[in-house]
């Protein structure tokens, strides 16, 4: 060990040298007045951060006192960060500078790339490529700057620097972003960042997200976005961070002129709003519309604890203010809670009898501060109310600053949000002051409060949906999907230079996958399918079956309630005959022959599409020839869990009939859930399909049946690396499988998945002290391994980030409930510089008990290939030198073992791109 080199542990984030520069280059600093780069070199300069600036403009000797250099490689010292402010066509030579100097980060202030079309575009390809050869990170280009005001930098042409503060905000506007700036001001709100980014070249919502949720200084992300740019990383990466740190996003283009005027701008597409909004919900980000809201969700998710529903109890002094806010929080999806019995009763007790004896709780003009304070007190412990606002007018006998300092108590009560309304000027301005001091965020009308309300409680249902980890469904000896039989119809559709699947092969296609399909029997004649109508049984379909026409209807390919042969006879010289005429003989291939089903339930549709941004996106919703007309959909994205299929059937107006309405019996919810999931399964594993749908998909209180199927293939021009995928991945049931240990006992060694956190608890419970530091490399009590924060964190990963693998054993002692022995674990670096090398941090724990029987070499094995799987080019973990057993494992698996800049830490690492 003698002879190893020392190497560093720390793995750059790539995004430090941006944020916490300790030398910045300003090209195109300039003393013109008025100019950009003499406006972002001032706030550099003016805003002490702790660092240098070095101006550089080839024709000056100086920038406002400060000494100038004419080029990069001329300041005398090493450069972290880089400002460019140059036409857009000098910017190529600026970045090639700074990858022959090492420098490694670079904000692009200058305009005219993609925004402007394709000249501008592979401009931006040059930059780009050049980048990415030094490994570089890019802000920009078209962009406002970065501050950082928590350490004093201002790399922006903004007029001066924002307050520090808690609140991170991004923004594609730079127009906006100074607008915000000004209003910042004047209401005294503080950022811990303020960051433009432009067209987004390089770093994106996901590396932004992913550093400002490790940020100590930042406690809620708000982001101004006008396209989405690398859905799969943004989706992750808020997956991840909206479970600590709120994210708050207002999103412009929700009506097509608009997403129309953000494409151009941006020079980006735009896809379907309505999918953004579903991808929004399943990553744990909360919408809002306006931009006063984005700022009020800040503060009151910063304040107050989420409301675990939406039930809300309103307590005014008039009758007014409490109706407007309950039609606000009606209009949202919020409910007003519901006054128990014993809350009736308690409230009786002490309100004048004239008081609403309903919600809103009405405590009339003359209720005292005490009085509020006690009506507040009792409807906070109701079980029925999930939030309470308490709404005060101004009135004569009312005391709006005594009434404040009583509830000031109550800010943070029951575990359930309090939000306040003071109506009013300067008489409410101390009550106010002195509930925002007490954490209670006031408004100053009430519908306004109900809206943050309903905010609020959508806020929770987002985090709920993350929790939700989108696992496929097991196969099994009942139902294991016939994934070839799937795979080789949509070949065979390739080969033959469709894209279109018949409707036969489309039924085919759900078979396989367990989704239930009306029997359907192909006939090329009458005879045949006279044949076909006697073996199935009258009434009977005829239905076209062609490889070219998919709108069997538009061409009178559909013949419906056939009774006898004659009918069937009939029907069949029919279809031939109007296809013939419609479209030419060429186009009729005969027909399938399918029994009358009883149209006794509800028509519904079932479906899934290819979003530009998002990739595969599934529909739900009431079916029919109507449907089109109705609109009661609703989307998801793939794949399901039964509780994300639940919920998207809930967001339909047409769940309400499917539970039973007007003496129907409810259909069988569970089965519809499970076709649902089993959908989004074949949506997710046959990536070769583009577009599908089962309209109608009949449901009924005893039945589920697809009546009619429709399936589209992306063309066979198509390379397999090009096929969109899902934005969120599932749970890799690959790497689910069963071992055995060298004493025999059977094993499962899988994913970890977040119900494993009880699991977790008892296998630290059992690992000895000596275990947990070599491990740690520190001591640390079982309080500290098992909190909640930690091992939900530790349970709950994302797939495409991490990769945690345990191993389960069953334990015959306890009745065979399982137990994990083992967890080993392989982290890709964040913030990672694309183009560059790909790394990945291992580590691995094995219970005292189940060492020495081979779990650590296993586990290696697995890690080994699901780092080759992943694309890791480098995987390296660290450990104490007074590890033996850890350093022979590494080494027999040719990692290389050198020490640390720490003592007694040593680095493994191994190329895995040479394996």
């Amino acid at each position: 060990m003698q002879n190893r080199e020392a190497v560093q542990t720390k793995i750059p984030t790539g995004l430090d040298v941006i944020f916490s520069p300790k030398t910045v280059a300003v090209v195109g600093a300039t003393e013109r007045a008025g100019s950009v780069g003499r406006t972002i070199f001032w706030n550099l300069i003016s805003s002490p951060f702790g660092g240098t600036v070095y101006p550089v403009n080839p024709t000056r000797t100086s920038i406002l006192g400060v000494r100038a250099y004419p080029s990069l490689k001329d300041v005398p010292d090493k450069i972290d960060l880089v400002v460019i402010v140059l036409p857009a066509k000098t910017v190529p030579g600026v970045i090639r500078e700074c990858v022959e100097l090492g420098i490694t980060g670079a904000i692009i202030i200058s305009a005219g790339f993609k925004e402007v079309g394709a000249e501008g575009a592979a401009l931006e390809a040059e930059v780009l490529s050049i980048a990415r050869q030094g490994g570089m990170r890019l802000i920009g280009p078209n962009c406002l700057g970065v501050m950082r005001p928590i350490n004093g930098m201002n790399a922006t042409f903004a007029d001066g620097i924002a307050n520090p503060g808690a609140v991170a905000f991004i923004s594609q506007s730079g127009a906006l972003l100074t607008s915000v700036l000004d209003w910042s001001r004047s209401e005294n709100v503080g950022f811990s960042a303020f960051i433009s980014v432009g067209t987004m070249l390089d770093v994106g919502w996901g590396d932004l997200i992913d550093y400002l949720g490790h940020d100590d200084a930042t406690e809620s992300i708000v982001i101004y976005m006008e396209s989405v740019g690398d859905a799969r990383s943004a989706l992750s990466a808020a997956r991840e961070v909206a479970l600590s740190k709120p994210i708050i996003v207002i999103k412009a283009g929700r009506t097509e002129a608009a997403a129309h005027a953000a494409a151009s701008h941006t020079g980006s597409l735009t896809g379907s709003d309505s999918v953004l909004d579903a991808a929004f919900k399943r990553s744990g980000i909360l919408r809002v519309d306006r931009i006063s809201d984005v700022f009020y969700m800040a503060e009151v998710l910063a304040k107050q604890p989420r409301p675990k529903g939406n039930r809300l109890t309103i307590i005014t002094n008039a009758g007014g203010p409490g109706v407007l806010a309950t039609d606000s929080l009606i209009g949202d999806g919020g409910d007003l809670a519901a006054i128990s019995d014993a809350t009736m009763g308690e409230l009786n007790k002490i309100l004048p009898s004239a008081w609403s004896h309903g919600n809103p709780v009405d405590v009339l003009g003359d209720a005292t501060p005490e009085l509020y304070a006690k009506t507040l007190e009792i409807v906070g412990k109701d079980e029925n109310t999930d939030g309470t606002l308490v709404i005060l007018t101004p009135q004569a006998m009312t005391d709006p600053t005594a009434t404040a300092a009583e509830l000031q108590r109550f800010a943070q009560y029951e575990d359930k949000p309090v939000l306040a309304s003071w109506m009013g000027g300067p008489g409410v301005a101390e009550g106010v002051r002195i509930l925002n001091k007490a954490d209670v965020p006031t408004f100053n009308f009430p519908d306004t409060a109900a809206r943050v309300f309903n905010y609020m409680w959508q806020y929770t249902e987002n985090l709920r949906a993350i929790y939700q980890t989108p696992m496929l469904p097991m196969d099994s000896d009942f139902q294991t999907p016939d994934r070839e039989r799937v795979s080789a119809i949509l070949r065979h559709v390739r080969d033959s230079g469709r894209t279109i699947l018949t409707e036969y092969e489309s039924k085919q296609v759900l078979a396989a996958y367990y989704i239930p399909t009306v029997q359907t029997l192909l006939a090329s004649s009458a005879d045949e399918a006279a044949a076909h109508a006697a073996s199935l049984g009258y009434p009977v379909v005829l239905k076209l079956n062609s490889e070219t026409i998919t709108h069997k209807t538009d061409v009178g390919g559909v013949q419906l309630n056939l009774r006898d042969e004659a009918a069937v006879r009939g029907a069949f010289d029919l279809i031939q005959k109007n296809v013939t005429e419609h479209a030419g003989a060429q186009h009729f291939l005969g027909v399938t022959v399918q029994p009358m089903a009883k149209l006794d339930g509800y028509e519904l549709i079932l479906g899934s599409s290819i979003d530009p941004q998002f990739g595969p996106v599934l529909l739900f919703g009431a079916g029919g020839t109507m449907v089109e007309v109705f609109k009661d959909s609703t989307l998801g994205l793939p794949p399901l869990t039964n509780t994300l299929a639940r919920r998207m059937i809930e967001e339909t107006k047409i769940a309400k009939a499917l539970k039973g309405v007007r003496g129907r019996p409810p259909v069988d919810m569970n089965a519809l859930d499970q076709v649902l999931v089993r959908f989004s399964q074949l949506v997710v594993e046959q990536p070769w399909i583009a577009e599908m749908d089962i309209n109608p998909l009949l449901v009924s209180h005893d039945s589920i049946i697809a009546l009619d199927a429709r399936v589209v293939t992306h063309p066979a021009s198509l390379r397999e690396d090009q096929l969109p995928r899902p934005a969120i991945r599932p749970y890799p049931t690959q790497y689910v499988e069963p071992w055995t240990l060298r004493d025999g006992t059977k094993v499962t060694i899988r994913p970890i998945r977040p119900e494993d956190e009880p699991l977790m608890v008892q296998f630290h419970e059992s690992l000895s002290e000596r275990t947990v530091f070599l491990r740690y490399v520190e001591a640390m009590d079982l309080t500290q391994r098992i909190a909640h924060d930690r091992l939900s964190r530790l349970c709950f990963i994302d797939y495409d980030r991490e990769m945690a693998l345990v191993v389960v054993r069953r334990d015959e002692n306890t009745r065979g409930e399982p137990q994990i022995i083992a967890i080993a674990r392989l982290t890709k670096m964040r913030n990672a510089v694309p183009g560059q090398k790909t790394e990945a941090e291992y580590g691995m724990l094995v219970s005292d008990k189940y060492q020495h029987q081979g779990i650590g070499q296993e586990l290696m094995k697995r890690l080994v290939g699901i780092g080759k799987d992943e694309k890791i080019d480098v995987m390296w973990g660290t450990v104490y030198a007074e590890n033996p057993e850890m350093i022979r494992l590494a080494e027999k698996y040719g990692f290389t073992v050198t020490p640390t800049e720490r003592e007694h830490i040593l680095r493994m690492e191994m190329d895995l791109s040479n394996i």
